[in-house]
């Protein structure tokens, strides 16, 4: 079940979509659980509408918000927009102009809108290429809220940028599980490495696990570069994930 809705920010109004599962509950002991859904480079779509709606039949109010609002229109865009210049050239600019402070600040309305559908317990951050360092960040500046962030081919989760996610490892509360592709070059080794020692040192509950053989983009149905295998990997690994972190009350 698919509702549109507009999200007032302190930057101004994001679009977004709520989804709910079109049969199966989504409360657990009389609470609805809640997750946002942090976009890939490509915006939100007909593909991220169909995963977002996959997630909410597993039992969640999900949450899909356009993080390139400033922008105004833009696209429409799809998984293999990236082939065509002018279209990159514009993703690109959009990625570039919507940094992670500016999605730290858009999360606390996001919260406070999952809040108000019902998802008032902790709930999960999940997040794709760009989207990824986004549920990692989410999980360290709001770690009373936010148990649980998954982050699959994301790019940049340790990098030597201020506002790298992987900072924010000594506040976070919840559980980190982080699916790579076998080869990404916005995620080389020196950066999984530099993730795994800060979340180890900050003694944060993590998986970091290495999907070998796919490619940057592979869960994403519209990727060109799309493993339906692989695809499937991650949905077990996320539905495992999810429910154990905020069915249990994992929050230190």
């Amino acid at each position: 079940m698919k509702q549109n809705i507009e999200i007032k920010t302190a930057d101004g109004t994001a679009k977004a979509v709520i989804f709910r599962a079109d049969s199966a509950p989504s409360k657990v002991g009389g609470a609805e659980r809640g997750v946002v859904f942090y976009m890939d480079a490509m915006g939100p779509r007909a593909a991220l509408d169909g995963m977002a709606q996959r997630l909410a039949n597993l039992g969640y109010v999900v949450l899909l918000p356009d993080l390139f609002y400033r922008f105004g229109a833009y696209g429409p865009f799809t998984g293999t927009s990236f082939s065509d210049e002018t279209a990159k050239a514009q993703i690109m600019t959009m990625v570039r102009g919507t940094t992670q402070e500016m999605t730290k600040r858009d999360t606390a309305s996001f919260l406070d809108t999952l809040a108000a559908a019902g998802a008032t317990g902790p709930v999960g951050a999940v997040g794709y290429c760009m989207g990824g360092g986004r549920a990692v960040t989410a999980a360290g500046a709001f770690p009373d809220r936010v148990g649980a962030a998954a982050s699959f081919h994301g790019g940049n989760l340790a990098s030597d940028a201020e506002d790298s996610p992987h900072r924010l490892a000594g506040d976070i509360k919840g559980r980190v599980y982080v699916g790579v592709a076998g080869v990404d070059g916005s995620f080389p080794p020196e950066q999984s490495a530099r993730l795994a020692e800060a979340l180890r040192t900050a003694e944060v509950d993590h998986i970091i696990e290495n999907y070998v053989g796919m490619a940057h983009g592979w869960a994403v149905p519209d990727h060109g570069v799309y493993n339906a295998v692989g695809g499937e990997r991650h949905w077990k690994r996320l539905k495992t994930f999810l429910d154990e972190a905020l069915s249990q009350g994992n929050l230190r």
